[in-house]
């Protein structure tokens, strides 16, 4: 247990980023959860409109620090290419 003042604090702290970290991956996942039902469903429009919103939510989640940029631009790449390889 924490024993100092900044160490109490600490903790209160990384509990509180912990549930906004938590909340902000969770949603992050529900926009690429749409993309793929988009994706399978087969309608070319709906993929392409629910990743061009998932798109920036990813982006953000870099920029926040919850999501690594290579795990992001590997799942770019690949709902990029299923949207792109419906007919």
């Amino acid at each position: 247990m924490a024993n100092t003042p900044q160490a109490r604090k600490r903790i209160r702290r990384n509990d509180r980023r912990a549930t906004i970290n938590h909340n902000r991956v969770s949603r992050i996942r529900t926009f690429v959860k749409k993309v793929e039902l988009a994706i399978g469903s087969g309608d070319k429009t709906a993929a392409a409109a629910a990743l061009a919103a998932a798109q920036p939510e990813l982006a953000k989640g870099v920029a926040k620090g919850v999501l690594h940029k290579n795990t992001v631009a590997r799942k770019f790449s690949r709902l990029t290419k299923a949207v792109l390889a419906l007919a």
